[in-house]
């Protein structure tokens, strides 16, 4: 691609122009918009214990002798260890009121968090929690993307002790947040990422209707590099396990090297298809082709491999990739090649922000801050660069295309045939173009046609609950707003029910969560049978809570329908592994005709309410009541 010099001048001023806005704004997010955590000031006499061995207990921990104790100061950084690890600290609350405390751990990629609060001169702990990625996430005491747990209340300081373990790096940055606090940081920490991921999903999804427009693959290189940017950054963030994978806790624990190694395979064929590297110097191309080949390897065997050596592989080829890609775009500059100047300052920030991340992560370095920004700021200038670099590529190849046609034409002009023949040969040009549009068009409209399709099932697939086969709560969420409008429009009765299985966690502490897969199951089985009439709608909304939405159904109907399901539960006992499993249900009814599009959601919450009441008041039993409006 030839670009004069003019054009590379307004070029220039481009790069400068973008990469000092976009690193003014996104740092302005960063800095402003989210803001400072909370200094340590409840946190006091932080300290912790390797326990290589894994011999201590929450019983023996407090026993130890204050000298094996090693004072620290968050956030704790211990590099990678896979010994466990033992700390402890005293929350001091504010003496003049008693406020909730919440206790979290600012890094989302630890195994296992047990967690202990004691109060002065106690043996045995007020509450205990767990978390960590081996953990499904429901199991978390508080469903938030880094471990979070509550503190009781207390006006006198309490001990916290954690046990920690991990194959990858012991990080601890422990902030101890009053309830408020967290509300408002959380807010604008969710702005902020949400203005990063939804710019990361504005550029994936308009550079692959660019590739199905231009069968150009740069845009092709550049969705998958995006794409896999966003997902790594939302696999160290937690957010990725807490939205898009909570139950798979053996892909949380891989997901930052998969999305990783992924992210740096598509840079590499990015890179390898927009500059012209082989034309140069073919070595430069093959070590870059081998690499694209290594990264992709990577994403497999990183799924296999131990996680310690996994990363420590990753850092390494890392640490190449960085080298190679800095040199390459150093020397194509130097031979003259524009484009390499913007390449190679566009990777600049993200891979040295990336490399300097991974060195703090394993230790070797301590930056001090939340690393997560560095690397968030750095991907958005980098993506916004690479876009003007695929603006500037794609541009100059259409107008060399246009340039090209153009000699072409001049060229047939001044021939000596006959002007008979050039117009024939315009004319076989023009039809020859016209069937080629059509084409074009006839392809994308197949393309958007298949997509529809595949929209269309997945909507299905994501409204159904994996286990039971039933719909699930986002499908429940749509039809009750949508029999609650056709209530209202057509002024009949809409009764919902809210159900819920009896003592559900001591059939799976007894029998495993197979066993209290199987109770579902059967439970679902059952009140399916149940229902006559298709317009009726069982739905799974919880981990053993169900709901019935029973359209143009009065209060008498409804509760006999609930009532023959909870007596026909409770006759029908589950074999499981030969041994009969008694199952009871409870419930809450209640009925109503809709008036505005908040009576729907006030119904549900009537029928939560009376299902609560039920289960106080002895369970396997059916309360309902009128909504009073």
């Amino acid at each position: 691609m030839r670009i004069n010099r003019q054009e590379v001048r307004n070029y220039d001023l481009y790069l400068f122009v973008i990469t000092v806005v976009a690193v003014s704004i996104f740092a302005l997010v960063a800095l402003s918009v989210v803001p400072e955590r909370t200094t340590n000031s409840r946190v006091a006499q932080l300290a912790f214990i390797n326990d290589p061995e894994n011999r201590l207990t929450f019983e023996t921990i407090l026993n130890k002798d204050p000298g094996a104790w090693t004072p620290a100061v968050s956030p704790v950084n211990l590099g990678m260890s896979s010994d466990v690890h033992w700390f402890s600290f005293v929350v001091t609350p504010d003496e003049s009121k008693v406020l909730r405390y919440l206790f979290e751990i600012d890094y989302a990629l630890l195994d296992s968090v047990d967690v202990a609060i004691y109060t002065p001169l106690s043996n045995s702990p007020v509450v205990r929690y767990r978390a960590g990625d081996t953990l499904a996430f429901h199991v978390r005491p508080i469903a938030n993307n880094t471990p979070l747990f509550s503190i009781p209340l207390s006006a006198k300081p309490q001990t916290v002790v954690v046990r920690v373990e991990s194959s990858g790096t012991i990080r601890m940055p422990i902030v101890v947040w009053e309830e408020k606090e967290f509300i408002e940081y959380a807010a604008s920490q969710n702005l902020a990422l949400g203005l990063f991921f939804g710019f990361l999903c504005a550029m994936v999804i308009s550079n692959i209707f660019l590739f199905f427009t231009t069968k150009n693959r740069s845009f092709l290189f550049y969705t998958g590099y995006a794409l896999s940017l966003g997902l790594t950054l939302a696999s160290l963030q937690g957010l990725g396990y807490a939205y898009l994978w909570p139950e798979q806790a053996w892909f949380q624990g891989k997901a930052v090297l998969i999305f990783g190694n992924a992210t740096i395979l598509f840079a590499v064929l990015f890179s390898r298809h927009l500059l012209p590297i082989a034309e140069f110097s073919p070595v430069v191309d093959k070590i870059s082709k081998v690499a694209a080949w290594a990264f992709g390897a990577c994403i497999f065997t990183s799924t296999i491999l131990p996680y310690p050596f996994a990363i420590k592989l990753y850092l390494v080829m890392l640490s190449i990739i960085v080298f190679v890609a800095m040199f390459t775009g150093g020397w194509l500059s130097f031979k003259g090649v524009p484009i390499a100047r913007y390449f190679s300052v566009a990777w600049l920030f993200l891979l040295l922000s990336g490399f300097i991340v991974s060195l703090d992560s394993v230790n070797i370095i301590n930056l001090g801050i939340s690393t997560s920004y560095l690397l968030i700021i750095a991907g958005t200038v980098e993506t916004v660069i690479l876009a003007l670099i695929l603006a500037i590529n794609y541009s100059h190849s259409y107008d060399e295309l246009i340039s090209t046609q153009a000699f072409a034409l001049e060229q047939e002009k001044q021939a000596s045939k006959a002007k008979e023949d050039l117009l024939e040969v315009q004319k076989r040009y023009q039809d020859d173009l016209e069937y080629k549009v059509e084409e074009r068009t006839l392809e994308l409209e197949i393309t958007l046609r298949e997509l529809s399709e595949v929209n269309q099932e997945l909507e299905r697939l994501t409204a159904i609950d994996p286990l039971t086969g039933i719909n699930n709560r986002r499908h429940f969420d749509k039809k009750l707003k949508s029999e609650g409008r056709r209530s209202r429009r057509e002024q009949t009765p809409l009764s919902i029910a809210v159900i819920d299985v009896d003592h559900f966690k001591r059939i799976n502490d007894k029998y495993g969560h197979a066993g209290g897969d199987a109770c579902l199951i059967h439970i679902t089985g059952v009140m399916q049978s149940m229902l006559l009439r298709l317009s009726d709608d069982l739905c799974r909304i919880g981990g053993e809570e169900f709901a019935l939405i029973l359209p143009n159904t009065d209060s008498e109907g409804a509760l006999h329908v609930v009532e023959a399901i909870r007596e026909r539960i409770e006759n029908s006992p589950l074999m499981f592994e030969g041994e009969a499993i008694h199952l009871t249900i409870s419930a809450g009814v209640t009925t109503s005709i809709i008036t505005d599009e908040e009576h729907a959601e006030a119904l549900l919450r009537l029928a939560d309410e009376q299902l609560y009441a039920a289960k106080e008041s002895g369970r396997n039993k059916v309360l309902f009541k009128p909504f009073s409006g």
